[in-house]
């Protein structure tokens, strides 16, 4: 069984730390790449409405014969749903696809700060509401900057259980992380490989060859020592394999010192700035 370590939520649930991701896995390829992570030993899936990819995620639960209680599901509500009646039928519309009648962990996907008359407010609230009938197990957000979270925090009654952004060496994001974990929200990262761009920095791959791993394996390694919940996505098995073996090795102080040292801040950036980004799917 998974000798994954897993995160205690501020709702006291415990998140494993380490999860399959499906974006962009095309929809006719997310069961068969899930059921290679669940036979690997992954039991934490990560996928969204806007991945198109749910019935996918759903479809290798079913077949893999694990019990559904022992696999963790996030989904993501979609960006063109945060009025909050659409955001009620989009959750039914997740529900169906994943074929469950609850889901793990659900998120906003962007705050939209510019959409919406920058009511993000109002769609926490209906998450609220999935959280209080047990429809969704945990709740929280994605790519949530401070401000964003400090309203959500000052003017709604629950704290989100985990904020998904964007961290890896290049972009470290310690403002919203240090947010976090001030208020127990659970660092969630995204891109936790820069994309693959960390992978031939001087400073991974010395490490690299000094603990006898990859350079994917360091980085992720060095996110796990971190605290952050990590979720590579990889349609390759032998890839999918080398990113679950993470937890028979450490990186020393100075190892993670010198990776930590790799920031560049918001030149570091692979994906939009949330406090800009306002896309809305067709």
């Amino acid at each position: 069984m998974s000798n994954v370590p897993t995160i205690t939520l501020n709702d006291g649930r415990a998140i494993p730390q380490l999860g399959f991701g499906v974006f962009q896995v095309p929809p006719d390829e997310t069961a068969r790449a899930t059921r290679t992570a669940l036979d690997v030993g992954y039991r934490h899936i990560d996928t969204a409405q806007m991945y198109g990819n749910e019935r996918g995620v759903g479809q290798a639960v079913r077949e893999s014969g694990i019990d559904r209680g022992e696999v963790w599901i996030t989904s993501k509500l979609n960006n063109g749903y945060h009025r909050p009646d659409d955001a009620r039928r989009e959750f039914d519309r997740t529900l169906q696809a994943l074929d469950s009648d609850y889901v793990d962990l659900f998120l906003i996907h962007w705050p939209l700060p510019t959409r919406y008359d920058g009511d993000f407010v109002s769609t926490w609230n209906v998450l609220q509401e999935l959280a209080a009938d047990g429809r969704a197990r945990s709740i929280g957000v994605s790519n949530f900057q401070v401000a964003h979270l400090e309203r959500l925090v000052a003017e709604t009654d629950v704290v989100p259980a985990v904020n998904q952004i964007e961290v890896h060496p290049y972009t470290t994001n310690e403002a919203v992380r240090g947010y976090g974990h001030e208020h127990q929200i659970v660092t969630e990262a995204w891109s936790p490989i820069a994309q693959g761009g960390v992978l031939d920095d001087a400073v991974v791959t010395e490490i690299a060859a000094a603990v006898g791993r990859t350079p994917a394996q360091v980085v992720l390694r060095w996110h796990i020592q971190r605290g952050d919940v990590i979720f590579p996505k990889s349609v390759t098995p032998a890839r999918v394999e080398e990113n679950f073996a993470l937890f028979d090795f450490e990186l020393d102080d100075a190892q993670m010192t010198a990776i930590s040292g790799l920031d560049r801040g918001e030149d570091g950036r692979t994906g939009p700035n949330p406090d800009e980004f306002d896309y809305i799917p067709d």
